[in-house]
Parts: structure tokens; sequence; C-alpha cells
């Protein structure tokens, strides 16, 4: 039942609220309003708005003052009882913002509450929309949205100005003193570099010619003597891009959104005469037939704004690679008076020098390392795990000298292979990398400050046959519980045939004594100078006949095997074969680890089992 009487407006004001407060207050103008036609208009607005808020004919008739036939007439012209609910509410939305809009002063509240109604007002206006097409992507824009596809797909491998800010920040960030360094001269023409090792040299190189190649869309180029090497200055850069500013990189080679090509060479740079750009060659005093891929590597770098950059640890002075840092190969090009001489000294090149070659060289070695703010190192350690010669060749950027030694360089480097190239049965990072083909494991259990050596070798698949020297670890203050557990995780990993120990110290024992608990078959070793010499004499027969191979990239492989010398037994009467090795300097475990596994053939090489004792007599 509808209000009667003189009490209406005010029932009217109390119980409807603010929509009944929109009309009263739409229909207060009409005794304002000059025009009839507009008074009329107005007062057939709020006569609509009271019949859908349900009051009846009469008591609008009684309300606005006029007949009740009239209201009438309005409601059958207009069909207000047909209207739908939508109709209704897009009238009361209508009102209320016209009201809202009309004031002259509107508080904070007026304006919130017409940002509101005009959100409404576009709902209802997808509300008429899915009624004509029935689509749910008009009724709800974020279906649109997910539905419709993008104008511009994202640009792979792209920078924006502000990411390659916050690269270019992060790399600076992240400098010590002597990468500082390679950093201020890194437009020099041919930079040469001797470094230490493990001081970051790949992880620095890595960043600054990403770096170069955002900057200015140069290409950049990464020599190594394996597939598996070059691929570290990938893993480095892509992880650089993620970590430093969110953009993930991808492609081999990485095709950057300036048309830049960043490429990762092995042994496959020898056919890569089509490619040009800046080019990194690491480790490049351990590549074989360095010349050879040395003339491809510098026919990339050609044209004057290509850049080249070598380093690398020190290998011997025997090795090709000697002739360019020494000068030697640029004074076989000259007359006599035009040759130069060289000031090849650490104090000289500590800093970094351009000779009269145009060459850039810069010594780093592991104490101008420390100075520079790398903490990671306690050199006093080192000095204590490796003997003086291998602490001057491998930190302080020493060349050996391996003219006594037993399996010299260039003997070492005729078994160094890129095996992701050439080992296409051997699948590293998966959870069974050889499959259940057999493998044989070497162990050289480490004493009180030493290292521990393993490896893991696949024998040969037929008499004379090549042995492959699939995984290698060195394991540093591990206990022989710990030790023992390292091999056990390898019978876990692969299909293991014979696990050979060095069981002659206590540790060694103990180590044995463990794995044989879970491995019964594990040979123990134990060395006199017959073993010592058998084992040795064994080796050199693989290696001479080109029986091993291991990757490229394991320079500590090729360290390990040309540490052992011959020497003279105390009493002077005998030959051995000795490696600086002692309590306190650890040495050559890995080469011990291989020959161990070698000893499980004959010397003839024909069938495995135990060989008989060979000795070489002085």
């Amino acid at each position: 039942m509808s209000p009667q009487g003189p009490h209406a407006r005010a029932y009217l004001l109390q119980t409807l609220g603010s929509m009944t407060a929109t009309a009263a207050t739409v229909a207060d103008p009409i005794a304002l309003t000059p025009h009839p036609e507009a008074a009329q208009a107005c007062a057939r607005t709020t006569a609509r708005h009271l019949y859908w808020q349900g009051w009846r004919i009469s008591s609008i008739a009684e309300y606005l003052a006029v007949p009740r036939t009239t209201v009438q007439t309005w409601k059958d012209a207009e069909k207000w009882g047909e209207a739908q609910a939508i109709d209704r509410v897009e009238g009361a939305l209508e009102a209320r913002l016209v009201q809202l809009i009309c004031k002259d002063a509107k508080t904070g509240g007026d304006f919130k509450e017409i940002d509101l109604l005009g959100r409404q007002v576009e709902r209802m206006a997808r509300v008429r929309k899915y009624d004509q097409t029935g689509k749910e992507a008009d009724l709800n824009p974020e279906i649109r949205k997910r539905n419709e596809a993008p104008k511009k797909a994202p640009e792979r491998n792209h920078f924006t100005e502000e990411q390659h800010e916050q690269l270019l920040d992060a790399f600076r960030d992240s400098l010590f003193g002597y990468q500082k360094v390679w950093f201020r001269n890194k437009n020099e023409r041919t930079r040469m570099i001797l470094k230490s090792r493990q001081i970051g040299a790949t992880w620095y190189f890595a960043r600054e010619a990403l770096a170069d190649a955002i900057e200015t869309g140069r290409n950049q180029i990464f020599l190594s003597a394996s597939k598996a090497q070059a691929h570290l200055f990938r893993q480095y850069i892509v992880q650089f891009a993620k970590d430093s500013c969110g953009v993930s990189l991808a492609g081999d080679p990485i095709i950057l959104g300036n048309g830049a090509h960043i490429y990762f060479l092995g042994t496959n740079a020898r056919t890569a005469q089509g490619y040009h750009g800046n080019f990194y060659f690491d480790e490049f005093f351990w590549t074989h037939k360095f010349t050879e891929l040395n003339k491809v590597a510098s026919g990339m770098a050609t044209h004057k704004h290509w850049r080249k950059t070598y380093f690398s640890t020190p290998s011997s002075v025997q090795h090709e690679a000697y002739a360019h840092w020494s000068g030697d190969r640029f004074n076989k090009r000259r007359q006599k008076d035009q040759r130069i001489q060289l000031d090849l000294t650490h104090d000289r090149l500590a800093g970094g020098f351009t000779g009269e070659d145009k060459v850039w060289r810069n010594i780093v070695n592991v104490i101008d390392a420390a100075n520079g703010g790398c903490d990671l190192f306690d050199i006093d350690e080192l000095r204590l795990e490796y003997n003086p010669d291998e602490f001057d060749n491998l930190f302080m950027c020493g060349f050996v000298d391996d003219s006594q030694s037993v399996f010299p360089l260039a003997v070492m480097q005729k078994c160094m292979v890129d095996s992701w190239e050439q080992w296409t049965d051997y699948k590293p990072f998966t959870q069974r990398p050889f499959a259940w083909a057999p493998v044989w494991v070497g162990y050289d259990p480490s004493y009180t400050g030493d290292s521990a050596g393993m490896v893991v070798m696949a024998p040969p698949a037929t008499p004379g046959g090549k042995f492959r020297i699939l995984e290698r670890h060195k394991f540093k203050g591990f206990n022989f519980e710990e030790q023992a557990d390292k091999i056990k995780k390898v019978t876990e990993t692969y299909n293991v045939q014979y696990i050979g120990i060095d069981a002659t110290g206590g540790w060694g024992q103990a180590v044995h004594e463990l794995v044989v608990k879970f491995y019964p078959g594990a040979q123990a070793l134990r060395y006199d100078l017959d073993l010592k010499t058998r084992m040795v004499l064994k080796a050199q027969s693989v290696i001479n006949k080109g029986r091993l191979e291991f990757d490229t990239s394991w320079v500590d492989m090729a360290h390990a095997f040309m540490a052992i010398k011959k020497t003279l037994t105390a009493s002077q009467r005998h030959v051995t074969y000795t490696a600086g090795r002692s309590e306190e300097t650890g040495h050559a475990d890995l080469a011990w680890a291989c020959m161990h596994v070698f000893d499980n053939e004959p010397l003839d090489g024909e069938a495995s089992g135990s060989s008989s004792s060979i000795m070489e007599i002085s």
C-alpha cells in the first residue's frame, strides 16, 4: 500500500532513501520551471520513478497534484508496467547522475558517487550488448582481453634502455680491480692475458661481451677447444641477463633484438670462416693445433672494428701459442733490424702494456687477484696443497718445463678431444649418462693436506680400443667415510665393473674397507716399486698409442700427467716415478687414479684382468 494524505512527502523521504530523495528533489523544480512543457516532462519522469518504486497511480497523482487520469495516461503510453529490471535501474541511475552533475558545489563524496554511477552505466551498456549477442566477452572485458591476440609479440632477446642500464650497473658493480683493468682496455685491438686459474676470467669476458653486443650491436664469438667449455660462456651470459634485468635469453647462437649474434664454438671453429665479430679465445695455451685454429679465429676479426682477446693459464714453452705470447712469431716475419724484444716480466705486465707488435699483454697471478679485491683464495693453503712447481704454474703464471716429464704436453694434447662432438653414446647431465654400458673407476684417496682424485672411465669396447674418461673429480677435506660415499654414488649412476683404490696408507685402507661393503670386488692397490713402475709403463703404452681420450677443457687432467717425472730411488739403484707428492702437497692424484684403471688391463691390451709385474731397471 502506498502512503496517502498530507504526510506522503515526509514518508517518502524517510522510507525510500536516496532514490526517493532523488525523485522528490527532481519534483521540486516543477514549481520553479516557468516553461509548462518542461514542467510536465519533469513530472512525468518523477511519476515513472515513483511507480517503479511501488507507488499506486492514485498516490502518485495526489503527491504530484495532477489528475489521476493524467498519470494513468503516462503509464499506458510509456508501458511502465512492462519495463524490464534493467530499464528501471538505468532510469534510477540517470536521475541520480543528473542530479549530482547539476549541483553547483560538489563534495568529495559527490565526485566518488559520480564515478561509481558512471561505471554502473558502462556495466548496463555491456548487459545490453550481451542481450543482443550472447557473447560472454561483451559482458566481461577481461575475457575479451584474454581472447584477443596481442598486437605485437614481445621481441625475443630484447633489452630496453632501462634493462640495458640495469645490466651495465650490475656489471660494473661486480668487478674486482684486475677486471676493471681489462674493462678499461676493452677497446684494444688485440689483448693477450696470462692468468691464474679460477680468478673469474671466463665469467668476466662473458659479461663484457654481452654488454658490448647490446651497446654496439657487434657480434661476439667465443672459441674454446671443446663445445662443453664454449657453452660455459653461454651459461654465464644467460644467467647474467636473467639476474641483472630479468631478460631470458634463448637460442644458439643467441641473437639479440638489435641483431647482434653471440656464437659459442668448439672444434667446429675450424670450419667457421663465415663468422665475423669480436672473438674471445679461452685457454688458448692448452689448445691442440693452436696455429691452425688461430688462422680461422683471427680471420673472424680482420676488420679494424673487431676486437681479439686471448686469455689462458700458461702451459709449456713448447706450446705453439708461446710464440705469439713471446713475440717470436712477430719476429719471424720481420727483417733482423725490425725485430722486437718484449719485456714479459710480471712487473712490466702486471698493469697491462701494449708492446711494439700492438698487442696489449697482461699478467694476473693469484696474488694480483687478491690485491685486486678477490677474497676467494687462501693462498697459504694453496701453497700446502700444491708443490712449488705446480703452484707456480697454476697460480703464479709460470710456464711448465715439461722436458723431464714422463708425459709431456705434446703427448697429452693428442688425448684431448671435444667430447660433446665425438662421444655420441655419452649423455652428461642425465640420470644414467652412460646408460648400462660398463665403466671402470679409479680412486686415489686423500691424506693430510692432500686431495683425493676419482675418475670414471669407459674401458675399451674391443681389445686395443680406447679408454675414455667420462668424469673426473677432486675432493679436499673429506674424511674416509665421505670419500667412500662418493664412490658409492658413482655405483648408483653407472654400471661399474671394476674399482681400483690405492690402499697403501691407513686412509686408503680405510676407504677400501668401506667400499667393499657395498662393492665386494673393489681392488686394493698397495704401492711399491714394482706396482708404480708397472702402472706408469702401462699408461705410457696407452697414451703413446693414442688410446686415451678426455675432454680438451680438462686442463687439470693434463697437468696431473705432466707432473709425473722419472727419478732415482733413495738408494740411487733403481728408477721410480714421482710427482712431488707428500703428506703436505697433493699432486697428480687424477693421473694416478687413471693408472689404477689402466692396471686392470694387461700390458698387451688384449684382455682385462690382473697383469704381471714389470720393473724398469736403471
